[in-house]
């Protein structure tokens, strides 16, 4: 019997550097479709950005930011608009093909 190593976690905001980055990441989380992903994919970018500075720039407490932005959390577009704000991005509509 083989003694196996625990992988270590993957932490994607460890890999999110760039404006770049934000924006493929946003725009693959957006085309899969999985609305409980934005809230998580969000609180990813903002740990990456850092989160008590996204907390100021939104006007949202860091432990409300937290709690909103956990995966398959349904938060408010309010929420999503004043978090995406902070962030520098926008979200933007286009024709469905």
């Amino acid at each position: 019997m083989s003694s196996l190593k625990a992988l270590p976690e993957f932490d994607i905001a460890q890999h999110i550097k760039t404006d770049a980055d934000v924006v493929e990441y946003l725009r693959q989380v957006l085309e899969d479709g999985d609305s409980g992903e934005l809230a998580a994919a969000l609180g990813h970018i903002a740990k990456a950005r850092g989160m008590t500075e996204i907390a100021k720039a939104s006007g949202i407490k860091r432990e409300a930011l937290y709690k909103a932005l956990r995966a398959n959390s349904q938060p408010r577009l309010d929420t999503i608009q004043r978090v995406c704000r902070a962030l520098g991005v926008k979200l933007t509509a286009t024709v469905a093909s």
